[in-house]
């Protein structure tokens, strides 16, 4: 059927919902409307072989033979003569049904009741049989089930593809009636193509091959419209090869329609389970040739964190984990799980590739040190991170935010080791004549083609960039700033200290006669003179009391009378020998310290000064500020061409330098697509602007003059 028809039969089937108003609201219609679409497209597809079923069941019940679903699973079959795997064995379906409006209800119940277990299991979670006995109390059972028995969803009429694309405009409905968040929606068809493409052009080669059998996992498969056009792409090319799906959702109905679907194509030896993918690895012993997911954007993991920090790892990953608030890199991190094993020529170890949908947080969201850059960098420096690329705005049904595709593979091949290329698709788009929800745009198959040619290219080009793996990563260190404080004895400062310390009434008076009343610009001096003043005290040759209360006697003491000043002296904190402080070369991986003691220790905060003496000066926390240095340039040079020019007081923070990564500060790694494809734009001169402001304004005075002519 073409788009028009699938359309067409999702409107329709929208339509019959319309029945349903008054015992359900809008949102709630999808218990009702996917239970009777899947139920209808099983009773299609039955068909063909439904007399043979019922004749043989008939036979085995009068013999007493238990366990028959295994036969009859068997026996039926589509109209290529290929088992379906399930059957129903119950004298009704939907014409029957439409033809006893006076036991609709009990006939309904008898007919799911009919299925082989495998589908009653599926139904069980679509909880469809209190649907059942609503509907028949508000007397809406059979006009709907006579409504749906009017529509035709055999396969020779309606393909798998146009199924999955009903189901997923329905869900779309029903979750824009919900007023859904931006996290829960659906992948678009194109998107997914996409995907696929990146996935599995690069091994066209091997999967074209005869009787090769391929695996493939989607763990938040929703409908299971991504397994489904990964079927149809390997089908496409290789209409011999095994293709073995797997699948696992969270919400029951996605599950129930992704799990008919796969019954329907016949796929025996797959599986599409019910679950949490965070905690619950339905497939533990399974590692899988390809993989690809549209995890929710921004979605919290609160409700799975208990679980996973009794863990001794995360599926293998043994850092630092995202923020409780957006689990995506967490969904990456299993799917990665579940590569296989690979090896440089041998045959037996494959390894895998996946291809992942994220929005932009992922990208660049924490700093050095967060989770979120952790697994950036974990993956990175692994060499497993192969591509991304930037999609339009607008591209999906429930929200209009920026999305990427990743492409993440154990097994890179020879060209693009050590390399990561960037595609940006963001203008590629084609506006759409009628939007669906926030899709307002969508992907034709030029750009398709485009964006997969530039993948299997590997080339720099307007749209397209490729980088060395350590391109993406930095060191962020702190920068330091000198205190500078001024003193000044004033009224004020008098009272707070004295609330605070009135037994210090007569040593404040003495300090002040000796420095007076006006502002000093040098602490330093000015502390030295205070410690002689409170020395020469009588009673206590220290002044300030003995212990912690002295300690905080001259803190007080300092927050009452200075005041911070960019003209005042920098404030020393302490003052050692030369060759105390031990350094190494870290800043300096091509000289020696010795050629550049000095600058080494000025550039760490430590100063020369009289008599082989070195001062450290104490630090304005206000003036504190951050550099994140690119990997490939070592700290002191970035520094002395990016800091010192700017603030010529400036020093780094030793501690940032000693946190991690041997000294050379902690290391940090984040992907900024606007800054790589940002391309300026210079102001339009300033004659055409004057021309074109004067141009208006006569405009306006001739419209003036129309009007009071």
């Amino acid at each position: 059927m073409t788009s028009v028809n699938f359309q067409q039969l999702a409107n329709f089937i929208w339509s019959v919902a319309d029945l349903l108003r008054g015992p359900y609201r809008p949102p709630q219609y999808e218990r009702v409307m996917l239970p009777l679409t899947v139920l209808r497209r099983f009773d299609a597809v039955l068909a063909p072989s439904k007399e043979a079923v019922l004749k043989r069941h008939a036979e085995l019940s009068s013999k007493g033979i238990p366990n028959i679903d295994a036969i009859l699973n068997n026996l039926a079959k589509d109209e290529d003569g290929v088992p379906l795997g399930f059957h129903n064995h119950s004298q009704l379906d939907f014409y029957k049904l439409k033809g006893d409006p006076d036991n609709i209800g009990r006939h309904l119940a008898d007919y799911i009741a009919g299925f082989s277990e495998n589908i009653r299991k599926i139904f069980e979670r679509f909880e469809f049989d209190k649907e059942i006995e609503k509907l028949e109390e508000s007397n809406r059972l059979y006009q709907v089930v006579a409504q749906f028995a009017e529509i035709d969803l055999h396969p020779k009429r309606v393909d798998n593809i146009t199924m999955g694309l009903v189901f997923e405009d329905l869900i779309r409905r029903f979750n824009e009636a919900a007023n859904e968040t931006a996290g829960d929606h659906f992948t678009p068809r194109e998107v997914i193509r996409l995907m696929v493409n990146l996935l599995l052009e690069p091994d066209t080669s091997v999967l074209t091959q005869a009787g090769v059998i391929v695996t493939i996992c989607d763990p938040a498969c929703g409908t299971g419209g991504m397994l489904a056009e990964a079927q149809n792409w390997i089908r496409a090319h290789n209409d011999q090869a095994t293709v073995k799906v797997f699948g696992q959702d969270y919400n029951p109905r996605s599950y129930a329609v992704a799990a008919s679907d796969l019954l329907i194509k016949g796929h025996k030896d797959g599986q599409v389970v019910l679950g949490n993918t965070l905690t619950d690895d339905p497939f533990p012993d399974h590692r899988f040739d390809y993989l690809l997911a549209n995890p929710p954007f921004g979605v919290d993991w609160k409700a799975e964190k208990k679980t996973i920090d009794r863990w001794p790892n995360f599926r293998g990953y043994s850092g630092k984990l995202p923020r409780i608030n957006d689990g995506a890199l967490l969904f990456l991190l299993y799917m990665m799980s579940k590569f296989q094993d690979h090896k440089t020529g041998d045959r037996d170890r494959p390894g895998s590739r996946t291809a992942v949908v994220f929005n932009g947080s992922p990208l660049f969201t924490g700093g050095a040190g967060s989770g979120e850059s952790e697994i950036r960098r974990w993956i990175i420096e692994r060499d497993q991170l192969e591509a991304i690329v930037a999609l339009p705005e607008q591209m999906f049904y429930n929200t209009g935010i920026g999305t990427f595709i990743w492409v993440v593979t154990n097994r890179k091949a020879q060209h693009r080791k050590g390399k990561i290329q960037l595609i940006d698709a963001r203008a590629r788009f084609t506006p759409m004549k009628r939007s669906l929800g926030d899709k307002r745009r969508y992907l034709d198959q030029a750009a398709l083609d485009a964006v997969t040619r530039e993948h299997g290219a590997l080339e720099d080009s307007k749209t397209s960039r490729v980088f060395d793996n350590s391109d993406f990563g930095y060191r962020r260190i702190t920068v330091l700033r000198p205190l500078r404080l001024r003193f000044q004895i004033t009224e004020e400062g008098r009272e707070r200290f004295l609330n605070t310390c009135p037994e210090l009434f007569d040593a404040l008076q003495a300090v002040q006669d000796q420095l007076g009343s006006e502002p000093q610009f040098d602490w330093n001096r000015v502390w030295d003179d205070v410690q002689q003043v409170f020395k020469t005290l009588p009673g206590d040759i220290e002044g300030w009391a003995k212990g912690a209360k002295g300690t905080t006697q001259r803190k007080i003491f300092r927050d009452c009378f200075t005041g911070v000043d960019p003209d005042a002296e920098p404030v020393i904190s302490k003052i050692s020998n030369i060759g105390e402080n031990a350094l190494d070369n870290t800043l300096f991986p091509c000289q020696t310290v010795s050629q550049n003691i000095t600058a080494l220790h000025e550039l760490l905060g430590l100063y020369a000064g009289e008599q082989d003496k070195e001062i450290q000066y104490e630090s304005d926390s206000a003036l504190n500020d951050f550099e994140n240095i690119p990997l490939k340039e070592d700290i002191a040079s970035y520094f002395l061409r990016e800091v010192r020019p700017y603030v010529a007081d400036a020093w780094i923070d030793r501690e940032t330098l000693d946190e991690q990564d041997n000294g050379i500060g902690k290391v940090g790694y984040e992907i900024n697509f606007n800054r790589v494809f940002f391309q300026y734009q210079p102001p339009r001169p300033l004659h055409e602007i004057d021309a074109e402001l004067a141009g208006v304004e006569q405009r306006i005075l001739e419209l003036l003059r129309e009007v009071t002519e």
